[in-house]
């Protein structure tokens, strides 16, 4: 296994996910505990892969007042008003420490464009950064995601993001089936737990601490 899943940063991408205001920052409405706290981590695994030119796409939710692309468990909660991320919303930016410095203070270029993600298009954040849409948990569900990774001749994909058990979890299995080789960034993950870590392991998701994973950065 170790011969297959081997990572190759020089055709490495990172994946952000879910990381969004609605879902991120402390006292935030629909806060994930323990997503503020690995806010620094993904900052820095950020800086790190643009000061090496790695591809980074942020993935995230976008849900329309009318419900009509939300999930069924969570249609009743947005009819009522009470819909985390909502299209256009200020929630459903993302935190101003993950931006590139092209877009700091925050400014229109950092805020989703609704029209064109919803469409499936993916919007242009900064050199070699995207934002792109997911309807569902897995970031390949209705995407085109796969199609733009391959383009760019990207086998290996670091994960980081809110809230492992659900969309994060769910992305990596799906990107497994495409035989992507994985990297996970404990420390730049929310909600991870140390059964999770084991299964993961199991289908040959490399873990590594944010510091480890840029000393190999800085190696290649």
């Amino acid at each position: 296994m170790e011969r297959y899943t081997e990572p190759d940063l020089a055709h490495a991408a990172v994946l952000s996910i879910d990381v969004q205001k609605d879902f991120a920052l402390p006292g935030a409405p629909f806060e994930v505990p323990g997503t503020a706290e690995r806010l620094p981590g993904m900052a820095e695994a950020l800086e790190a892969a643009r000061e090496a030119g790695l591809p980074i796409i942020h993935v995230v939710r976008l849900y329309k007042e009318d419900a009509s692309n939300v999930d069924l468990f969570r249609k009743e909660a947005v009819l009522r008003g009470e819909g985390a991320v909502l299209a256009g919303s200020e929630g459903a930016c993302l935190p101003e420490e993950l931006l590139p410095a092209v877009c700091r203070p925050a400014d229109n270029r950092a805020r989703p464009d609704s029209e064109l993600l919803l469409s499936g298009a993916f919007q242009v954040l900064g050199p070699e950064e995207w934002i792109l849409y997911k309807p569902r948990f897995g970031a390949f569900y209705r995407t085109d995601l796969e199609i733009f990774l391959r383009e760019r001749k990207i086998d290996t994909l670091i994960f980081m993001g809110c809230n492992f058990p659900n969309c994060p979890r769910t992305s990596i299995y799906e990107a497994s089936e495409r035989d992507f080789k994985l990297v996970v960034l404990r420390d730049a993950l929310s909600g991870l737990y140390e059964r999770g870590e084991e299964e993961l392991a199991r289908i040959g998701v490399r873990m590594k601490d944010v510091a480890d994973w840029k000393r190999e950065l800085a190696k290649r």
